[in-house]
């Protein structure tokens, strides 16, 4: 069972990176999956610390409450998450985008003088159990779409932050593929986003999705990999990005 904090694994990935071997564009890295807020507001941080298409980079992807997306990037859209999610979301490259850990389980993300967001994480039995199962998992079944398919509706049940997909088409075509190896639960946060304080996490009465990719209901934290087919120059409908009921 991991007894590590969320801080010593994110040290050890950003000291010794490793993409998972194959011919596909893949990526290693830790952030948070989404976290909706009760104002409408739903953020996701991505800190991909290596990439076989380009250089590490972060980004922030922020939902407004009416249901507009924004992605900013530390590099090239189409070296990083705007390659496979920009379809009727808005792209912004930015200079960058800051992670400092405050103690073993809290971490701030700033960019300039547009977003100021605290996370705070816990583990819980679920978070532990999903942690210990996947370090058991030999690397070559994450390849496998099967195993893939299977683990989502397992996750679903499990961590109960709404539908799960390890395995789902984008927005702009390619398959995305992850493979969480750490899992932890937001337990608390705060944002301001231009001067706007977002208010207090929690659930949305419809959960949101990105492209066939449901992000969760609750905040949930990870450290992991993922990989993602070529894109072609086939984009999906943008509409793949709103797709969200009213908020409570």
């Amino acid at each position: 069972m991991n007894t590590r904090t969320p801080r010593e694994v994110v040290t050890d990935v950003r000291a010794h990176p490793r993409l998972a071997d194959g011919d596909d564009e893949r990526f290693a890295g830790y952030g948070v999956m989404g976290l909706p807020f009760r104002s409408g507001h739903y953020l996701a941080l991505r800190d991909m610390v290596a990439s076989s298409i380009g250089p590490a980079y972060r980004s922030v992807w922020h939902r407004d409450p009416n249901g507009h997306w924004t992605i900013y990037t530390t590099t090239e859209p189409e070296r990083s998450c705007p390659r496979y999610f920009d379809a009727g979301a808005t792209t912004r490259q930015v200079p960058a985008i800051d992670v400092g850990w405050t103690d073993d389980h809290t971490f701030e993300v700033t960019l300039g003088n547009t977003l100021t967001w605290q996370v705070e994480l816990t583990s819980s039995p679920t978070t532990r159990v999903m942690t210990a199962l996947s370090g058991a998992t030999p690397a070559a079944a994450w390849r496998s779409r099967a195993v893939l398919h299977a683990v989502g509706p397992m996750a679903t049940i499990m961590l109960r932050a709404g539908r799960v997909r390890m395995c789902a088409r984008t927005p702009n075509g390619p398959e995305f593929r992850g493979t969480p190896l750490y899992i932890w639960r937001v337990a608390d946060s705060r944002a301001s986003l231009n001067g706007e304080t977002l208010g207090a996490p929690g659930p949305f009465d419809e959960q949101v999705r990105i492209g066939d990719i449901p992000l969760p209901q609750r905040g949930l934290f990870f450290v992991g990999r993922s990989a993602f087919d070529t894109p072609s120059t086939t984009t999906t409908d943008p509409d793949s990005l709103h797709h969200t009921g009213a908020v409570r």
